[in-house]
């Protein structure tokens, strides 16, 4: 028996070990693939002899290189940033005190309130289409970044909105109370209380923010006709698929360097981020 127990042991450790060097494989298996296509060589990727998972040729830098200097690419990561940048302010501006003041508004009502919020969040965006260029039309935005900072923070304060009441509703009054009895306001309470406190619900918002404005695709298109104020989403697709043919190399090369940042902020976050959803999904 425990000869049986000894050798019992390391073979659910190497079972453990060999489900998590699968799972981390898949996970990681993009980002070779987007490493792997955007430094091979054109020979080497339309090649059908060629294994697509080695270099059969020396590496090159051609598709970075055409990536930087036949497009307008890094103009497209500014404007991609700004507008994130921007939105991200825009949305906690809104998000943050909205969804503390459905966290502490009691009764059936801001229950009600608070799903009818994150309703908003599910209605497609190609019904409020229409309605959105009007307003871009009135305001004079067309071809202009401040469209997308307009519209976009319609998609993402409903969500953050929902996402940080849950944060929000796991803090007990009772810190807010007290700090109140030191001395503090009700506002000073809530921003120098409730809100570090409250920092991992802050974390997700932005996370999930810039992730929104980064893959955003048919309101960019819409709303920007200027190729030197497109985002990246847009951009790319735009100016790398020229009827049937995908430059392919340059395409991962550009999903590279956008989604490595993202990837980074995730891993640096994930803990934070994880437990957003989680507070967000149980507390309300």
């Amino acid at each position: 028996m425990r000869a049986a127990r000894r050798l019992r042991r390391p073979l659910a450790a190497g079972g453990r070990f060999a489900l998590l060097a699968a799972f981390v494989a898949f996970c990681a298996f993009p980002f070779y693939w987007m490493l792997i296509t955007a430094f091979k060589s054109t020979t080497d990727l339309i090649e059908v002899s060629h294994n697509p998972l080695v270099f059969n040729a020396p590496p090159t830098l051609a598709h970075v290189r055409q990536l930087f200097v036949e497009t307008q690419f890094g103009q497209w990561l500014l404007n991609t940033l700004a507008v994130g940048v921007a939105v991200v302010a825009i949305t906690l501006v809104l998000a943050v005190p909205a969804g503390y003041a459905l966290a502490r508004l009691a009764g059936r009502g801001g229950h009600r309130l608070a799903i009818g919020i994150f309703l908003t969040y599910l209605v497609p965006p190609t019904i409020l289409f229409i309605p959105f260029a009007r307003i871009i039309a009135v305001l004079g935005l067309q071809d202009s970044l401040w469209s997308l900072v307009l519209v976009y923070p319609s998609f993402t304060v409903p969500f953050c909105t929902w996402l940080l009441m849950g944060f929000f509703k796991a803090i007990p009054p009772e810190l807010e109370e007290a700090a109140m009895i030191d001395g503090l306001s009700r506002l000073g309470a809530f921003v120098r209380v409730a809100v570090p406190v409250a920092i991992s619900g802050v974390l997700a918002t932005v996370i999930f923010t810039l992730t929104l404005v980064m893959q955003e695709f048919v309101y960019g298109l819409t709303f920007i006709t200027s190729s030197s104020a497109y985002t990246v989403a847009v951009g790319v697709p735009t100016f790398l698929v020229r009827g049937d043919v995908y430059f392919w190399g340059a395409i991962m090369a550009a999903c590279l360097i956008v989604s490595l940042p993202i990837a980074a902020l995730f891993t640096l976050f994930i803990d934070r981020f994880v437990a957003g959803f989680t507070v967000g999904a149980v507390k309300q």
